[in-house]
């Protein structure tokens, strides 16, 4: 059975438009108007392998906040719609992930209950245009919707690009261990019989 979404999302700031399939190869055909943004969402894809189409279009003469935040909240309803059921799923993943100086932990738990656990400094505010405080108000927006606990911390290093990168890295690997089928898994992976 695909494990695929495509949704969308239409306010007064934002219209996006989402393709995902947990299945792919990590394709990626992304046009949001935040350069940063999608170059962080295709290394999500790539290293997930996930197939990710988006199309973003916001008030970006405003700032980048409402559409960072909106395409995490589609993003993780396309998550959410595209996993089904959740049977037969791993339900648990994790990564360490090296960018250089820089180790990040990455866990994820499917479990329907969303959590964010976000310890991940960064020292720099801007990267070019980007604010960086928009990595979390995306991650939270993203963990909400897609109903998971996810846990992000730096365990080393100090550059911000590097960290965030790292970040999305091993989100997209802890990602596809998580969704990945195991054929022992008899239904839903959950002792309460639902996630």
């Amino acid at each position: 059975m695909a494990r695929k979404a495509e949704l969308a999302r239409e306010t007064k700031e934002t219209k996006i438009q989402v393709s995902l399939n947990l299945d792919g190869t990590g394709r990626v055909a992304l046009a949001t108007g935040v350069p940063f943004l999608e170059h962080m969402l295709a290394l999500l894809a790539r290293h997930g392998l996930f197939d990710l189409t988006v199309r973003a279009e916001g008030d970006l003469e405003v700032d980048s906040h409402h559409l960072v935040e909106d395409l995490g909240l589609v993003l993780g309803d396309a998550f959410n719609q595209a996993l089904g059921d959740k049977k037969g799923i791993t339900r648990y993943g994790m990564s360490l992930l090296p960018m250089d100086e820089v180790l990040v932990m990455a866990a994820v738990d499917i479990s329907g209950r969303p959590c964010l656990g976000l310890d991940l400094p960064l020292p720099a505010e801007r990267l070019g245009n980007f604010e960086t405080e928009l990595v979390a108000e995306f991650l939270r927006a993203f963990a909400t919707r897609a109903r998971i606990t996810l846990h992000l911390r730096l365990q080393a290093g100090g550059n911000t690009h590097h960290i965030i990168e790292a970040a999305f890295k091993g989100l997209g690997r802890a990602l596809a261990e998580a969704v990945r089928p195991d054929p022992r898994v008899d239904g839903i992976p959950s002792t309460k019989g639902t996630l």
